[in-house]
């Protein structure tokens, strides 16, 4: 096992004009078990040695990690939340950065509904992203042994998540207390009821201990911590705005998360983070849940409704080269609205603004539409904004990523934890009560039974992000996730992998793909008018099911119209690519709703393809990136629905195919 240190820095937080902190090389000792270097000088003597004093140096050897230039794939959740964020909190979740990062080692945590929650294998990263807004109020109210608990307007939510107040009875009361807490505080601190110093201080506290956490558990080698949070903004009309900021490393980092109270218009993160940049921290922010934007998450105009001109494009791709593409508030790749040729485009939708059961308009909204918008751009001579790699992510909220579709316990502790709470199982009087009393979702009478409905049975058991890197280490995996070589799953481990060249060969090895082409998040630029060649690859997890087909998405523009198409590349089972419709014949792999047993010795643990596009034309700026299916399983819902021994709620798809994309390659025109 590695050595290392843990925790050589004391954080000393001095706020500059641009909020920065430094941290010098004094240690000292925290709360969490650090020992002091006075400490860890042990001395001792030995009169087989003539009494000879051996002083113990306070260091210890970092073993320098393997290297692997043709890189290797690593997985892990880029957001996270713990109990210092606001909901979080409220839900029911104690689980602190410390227990996120166990969790992510592999070991169990307790969900806040009582229950183990644990990984079928450890994970090679995490993050957690607490909610910069108000990040450690609600669990500071809720102790009373803080001066901030005193407040009139927060007694409410006192002791709210000791141990006799751990119960889904307790929903109403948590609801009320949490829906009046926001409003109450920001007007006590507007009209001066509450010194502003006080709120801020318990979140400068709180993202000391974040940091701490992270630096705790960062093992080089092993397993990769970054610090980070989450920037929590919406527009007036709920349209979310929401963006995780990820840190590089942890030596010099901003004595405060920039929070929507700083601006609720995401261009003055960005303009934040490039105040950052020019002091030596290096971050990147990452938008997730475009799908609940009501199309505000790709526009096509900048804050104050002025068209996009290359100064704005600029600045968003410098500081947003990744969107977060799946979650467990649904996947945002495309949706059948903008995307009607593509048979898969209605994967795991969930079709509200975040937090709400308004609906979200799709346009303007979805990752693939945003990437063909970023070429119209491009083509008309602005940079293009919009030319972002992939990610994907849980946004759990217990500290715990929930993976599993067979196993899934959503994200919002409490509230969700079981069947009948997320609306996948019908709900008897006593639940429905509750759901009715805490009006949190809606009880719906469907086929003659009770269902909770609103936005979490449009949930999902998603995802992850995986990144090819030469080390586990944050100096290899953020550049990897800086040059956008990263891809997204749906929470299986598929490693999928895609590279472009015009010089391929059916031999080449990885160093081959590296050497005569680029990898994904890079562009290719036009040689002599070829068409590209792309070699695409995906690799089953072992432990979810076989691969069904892989797929090249293509996007391009021409005469200002922009284009896509979905060409299946490689088929299971022996399967050809019709060359007229460009699909797969079907792999015949089905599903038994009565256990979720699926097709056995049908699908394929890997598929690979040297591809080249037989619609090229060199002078058409295009994207392409690659997508795997796996065969049908069942969707959570229907596992639940098995476990409590009744049938699947009618409204609700039974099956899913779980799925991995790569960032795109950024095919250049001849110019």
């Amino acid at each position: 096992m590695i050595i290392r240190k843990l925790l050589t820095k004391t954080f000393c937080f001095a706020f500059l004009t641009t909020l920065i902190v430094g941290c010098d090389g004094n240690k000292n000792p925290s709360d969490q078990g650090e020992v002091s270097s006075d400490e860890s000088q042990s001395q001792s003597t030995d009169a087989r040695f003539g009494g000879a004093q051996l002083v113990m140096p306070p260091d210890t050897i970092n073993a320098n990690p393997a290297s692997n230039a043709n890189r290797n794939a690593y997985f892990g959740d880029l957001h996270v939340h713990t109990n210092y964020s606001f909901d979080a909190f409220a839900f029911g979740t104690v689980a602190s950065p410390y227990d996120a990062y166990r969790f992510a080692r592999g070991e169990a945590i307790k969900h806040p509904s009582g229950f183990d929650v644990q990984l079928n294998a450890p994970l090679d990263f995490y993050a957690v992203t607490d909610h910069a807004m108000f990040l450690g109020a609600v669990k500071a109210a809720a102790d009373t042994s803080t001066v901030f608990s005193r407040q009139d307007h927060v007694q409410g939510l006192h002791n709210l998540n000791a141990p006799e107040n751990q119960n889904f009875e307790s929903l109403p009361q948590r609801v009320t207390a949490f829906s009046t807490f926001l409003p109450d505080t920001l007007a006590k601190v507007a009209d001066g009821s509450i010194d502003p110093d006080l709120v801020n201080q318990i979140a400068k506290d709180a993202w000391t201990d974040t940091i701490r956490a992270a630096e705790a558990f960062n093992d080089p080698g092993d397993f990769t911590t970054f610090v980070a949070y989450e920037f929590t903004s919406s527009t007036d009309d709920r349209g979310n705005l929401h963006r995780n900021v990820i840190f590089q490393g942890a030596d010099r980092l901003p004595a405060m998360p920039f929070s929507r109270f700083h601006s609720q218009n995401p261009e003055g993160l960005w303009d934040w983070m490039d105040g950052l940049r020019q002091n030596g921290i290096e971050a990147l922010a990452i938008p997730h849940n475009s799908n609940g934007s009501n199309g505000q998450m790709f526009k096509l105009v900048d804050w104050a409704s002025n068209p996009v001109d290359d100064a704005w494009a600029r600045k968003r791709i410098r500081n947003e080269p990744l969107v977060e593409v799946t979650q467990v508030k649904g996947t945002s790749e495309t949706h059948p609205l903008l995307s009607d040729s593509d048979e898969w485009a209605d994967f795991e939708i969930m079709p509200y603004r975040v937090a709400t059961t308004l609906p979200s308009e799709p346009k303007g909204s979805y990752a693939r539409e945003a990437l063909l918008d970023g070429l119209a751009l491009a083509e008309a001579g602005i940079t293009n904004a919009y030319q972002f790699g992939l990610v994907g992510a849980t946004d759990t909220h217990v500290g715990a990523s929930s993976l599993d579709e067979s196993n899934f316990f959503s994200k919002v502790g409490l509230l969700d934890a079981d069947g009948e709470r997320r609306g996948s199982v019908p709900i008897d009087d006593g639940t429905a009560e509750v759901i009715r009393s805490a009006g949190r979702v809606n009880v719906e009478d469907i086929n003659g039974r009770n269902y909770a409905t609103g936005a979490y049975e449009t949930w999902s058991a998603s995802g992850l992000t995986g990144v090819w890197a030469e080390e586990n280490t944050r100096e290899a995996l953020y550049e990897a996730l800086r040059r956008k070589e990263v891809f997204a799953t749906s929470g299986p481990r598929i490693k999928i992998r895609l590279f472009a060249g015009y010089d391929y060969g059916e031999s080449d090895e990885i160093a081959d793909r590296y050497a005569k082409g680029v990898p994904m998040g890079a562009e290719l630029h036009g040689a002599d008018g070829r068409a590209p060649i792309l070699v695409a690859s995906a690799l089953q997890d072992p432990n979810s099911a076989a691969l069904q087909r892989l797929q090249i998405i293509k996007g391009w523009v021409a005469s200002g119209q922009t284009h896509e198409q979905v060409y299946d590349v490689a088929c299971s089972d022996g399967g050809q690519v019709d060359p007229v419709t460009h699909r797969c014949p079907d792999n015949g792999a089905k599903v038994d709703l009565s256990d979720c047993s699926i097709t056995e010795n049908v699908g394929a643990p890997n598929l690979e393809v040297v591809w080249k596009d037989p619609d090229h034309n060199p002078e058409h700026r295009a994207f392409y990136y690659a997508r795997a299916l796996e065969n049908p399983t069942c969707r959570w819902s229907t596992w639940d629905a098995i476990k409590a021994g009744v049938e699947p709620r009618p409204d609700l798809k039974k099956t899913l195919q779980e799925r991995a994309w790569t960032s795109p390659i950024w095919v250049m025109p001849l110019s």
